[in-house]
Formats: structure tokens, C-alpha cells, sequence
């Protein structure tokens, strides 16, 4: 399975998630034993992480995980384009496999404290 394509919108200040549920097949995927991890970077090719996202798998039988960045994160971000990609892994990365990848647009905020 090839990872999908997904592009996100990130408002700069303000709290960010979303929820993708994963399927295969047409069935929910049952992610007991997985863990989750996103980085967002300026380049593919950077080696600087611009931010990483808190990812949660609350219900591993719901296939659902949840990106999140709170909005102190989003805040520090420059307002521009970067690239993501989202990975599910078990313990001592036995397993690995990259579900999403995409662009990230951070549009920029106007108002601040």
C-alpha cells in the first residue's frame, strides 16, 4: 500500500487537528500494537523539523488517528508551504509503514496578543 496524498491547512495561532480513519480494503484497519508519528518539514530534503505533530490513536479498533499541533506551535511557525507525512510503527520499528503524505499551507495570522 502506497502512502495517499493528503494536503492540510494550518491557520498560524490557532489549535490544529484532524482525525483520518484507515482503512484497507474497504475495512476499518484494527491498529492494536501500532503508534503514530508526523513530522512537517520547510523541504523534503531538510533535516530541520519545523514542527511535530502529536499524534493519538485513542480506540486502536476505530482506526482512527488524530494529528494535532497545539496552537504555541502554529504560532512559531512561518506562514508559507511545507510537507508532512504521517506513519503508523510498532515497537522498535518492527513495522513501518507511511499512510499519508502531503503539502502543509500555514496561512498567516493577523491578529496576535
Amino acid at each position: 500500500m502506497s502512502a495517499a496524498r493528503y494536503n492540510l491547512v494550518i491557520d498560524q495561532g490557532s489549535d490544529f487537528a484532524v482525525d483520518f480513519t484507515i482503512s484497507e480494503d474497504g475495512t476499518v484497519k484494527n491498529l492494536t500494537g501500532f503508534s503514530a508519528r508526523a513530522q512537517m518539514r520547510a523541504t523534503k530534503l531538510s533535516s530541520s523539523i519545523a514542527a511535530t505533530f502529536t499524534c493519538t490513536i485513542a480506540t486502536p479498533t476505530s482506526g482512527v488517528v488524530r494529528m494535532s499541533l497545539p496552537h504555541a506551535t502554529s504560532t512559531a511557525l512561518t506562514s508559507g508551504r511545507f510537507y508532512y507525512d504521517l506513519e503508523i510503527y510498532t515497537d522498535s520499528d518492527a513495522a513501518v509503514t507511511r499512510l499519508l503524505q502531503g503539502e502543509v499551507d500555514v496561512t498567516q495570522e493577523v491578529t496576535r496578543s
